[in-house]
């Protein structure tokens, strides 16, 4: 399997800072512009193709149920898929207003499919679900 140089690795996850970034300004466009123009966008209950898709449903959450909300993350984990692909592993959530540590109720954990095009990571999938187990799912842990 491919290694991923130093600078692909930081180049990756410098990803997760431009969309703490651009949720920081509740700027929809820089924020589409990470993702590649067919990336997905997976939240719960949500799918979203493309960045006009991921731009307009971004625009509107902005001025909506993120408005006044910070974004926070990390990446926990990376690997390559191949010579021009990898998958970060991160965690974090949304912070609302005077918030300096993301809730438990909202904590996540979200997996990146990047790709290098032209020359530059992007993000090709993005998918994020609750860090913790969701009350009456069972889990590994709580199926023993």
């Amino acid at each position: 399997m491919t290694q991923l140089t130093d600078a692909d690795k930081v180049a990756i996850a410098t990803l997760t800072q431009k969309v703490i970034s651009s949720w920081a300004y509740a700027d929809a466009e820089t924020f589409a512009g990470v993702f590649t123009e067919d990336g997905t966008m997976v939240l719960p209950g949500l799918f979203k193709k493309g960045k006009a898709e991921i731009q307009a449903y971004m625009e509107k959450a902005f001025a909506g149920v993120y408005k006044g909300t910070q974004v926070t993350g990390k990446p926990v984990d990376m690997r390559p898929l191949g010579r021009d692909a990898a998958i970060l592993l991160s965690q974090g959530g949304v912070l609302d207003a005077g918030e300096s540590e993301v809730a438990d109720s909202a904590a996540i954990r979200a997996a990146w499919v990047v790709v290098k095009v032209d020359g530059e990571w992007k993000l090709a999938a993005y998918q994020n679900s609750p860090r913790d187990a969701v009350e009456g799912v069972k889990t590994e842990k709580s199926a023993a």
